[in-house]
């Protein structure tokens, strides 16, 4: 499974690849570059599972919870993923299945199961900087960003919640993929002792919004640090037009998970 996501999400967000040894750069000569690629090739677990809660607020507070079950499965260097809704009533059995791929040569595949319509619908690239189901998150933000898609700079070294971090500013290389993630600019706070993600900011393309992103709750299942709460507001001039909480419980890696659940047709089956 790969995080991000940042994201995300990867949560989502957060984002991971096949076990890769990486020796450590020291502090002093590591450029931004080589940080993001270390952040890319963390272990972060293979044949995950967990229960999830969505938590989505609107600008006046009003909240509507969903729950959902999510599997991942590496397949090589690539991750697939699938998320099935279980309640309430007006999502259950809704799916979502994404195959993640590692290089930026390949559009990553994503599909959406509509029960309603009982049918899949393919989201296509120029819809992925589109709210994943009503959420603060795109559906680009549910796939790892690909490390060579992003031009960085280390802005300075900080701390978040007494965890020393680096400033990396995150620009995308081309149009292309700004347009996919729908956005122009992100800050990425990097955590030195796990090398993982915990914060971000990101300036959106359109309306002049900033999106904040706070990972509050990292904790270590099975050997892996792993993203437990993601909290996420989109912002304009200073207010809070909506936010999203997600809360994995649950978390399990190593599971017997088959390739063959990661398909359009497990979609359409349901859990």
């Amino acid at each position: 499974m790969k995080p991000t996501t940042v994201l995300f999400f990867s949560i989502f967000l957060a984002g991971a690849v096949s076990l890769v040894v990486v020796s450590p750069c020291p502090a002093d000569e590591r450029t931004a570059l080589e940080i993001m690629q270390e952040v890319d090739a963390r272990d972060d677990g293979d044949n995950m599972t967990c229960d999830r809660t969505m938590v989505l607020i609107d600008k006046n507070g009003q909240k509507r919870t969903r729950t959902m079950e999510t599997f991942s499965k590496d397949k090589g260097v690539d991750t697939l993923k699938l998320i099935f809704f279980t309640a309430p009533t007006d999502v259950r059995g809704t799916g979502f299945l994404t195959w993640d791929y590692r290089k930026g040569d390949r559009d990553d595949d994503q599909w959406l199961y509509l029960p309603e319509l009982k049918k899949v619908k393919r989201i296509a690239s120029a819809d992925k900087s589109g709210a994943f189901m009503g959420s603060d998150f795109s559906y680009a933000d549910m796939t790892k960003r690909v490390v060579e898609e992003w031009r960085y700079k280390l802005l300075k070294t900080d701390t978040v919640r007494g965890n020393p971090c680096w400033l990396i500013q995150a620009v995308p290389v081309n149009e292309t993929v700004q347009d996919r993630y729908g956005y122009k600019k992100s800050i990425l706070f990097i955590r030195q002792d796990i090398l993982m993600m915990c914060r971000a900011v990101h300036w959106l393309d359109e309306g002049n919004k900033i999106k904040y992103v706070d990972i509050p709750d990292i904790q270590k299942i099975d050997g892996i640090w792993t993203a437990i709460e993601l909290d996420a507001k989109t912002t304009r001039s200073g207010k809070t037009l909506h936010r999203t909480v997600f809360r994995s419980q649950n978390v399990k890696y190593g599971q017997a998970i088959e390739e063959t659940m990661f398909t359009t047709r497990q979609l359409e089956k349901g859990m």
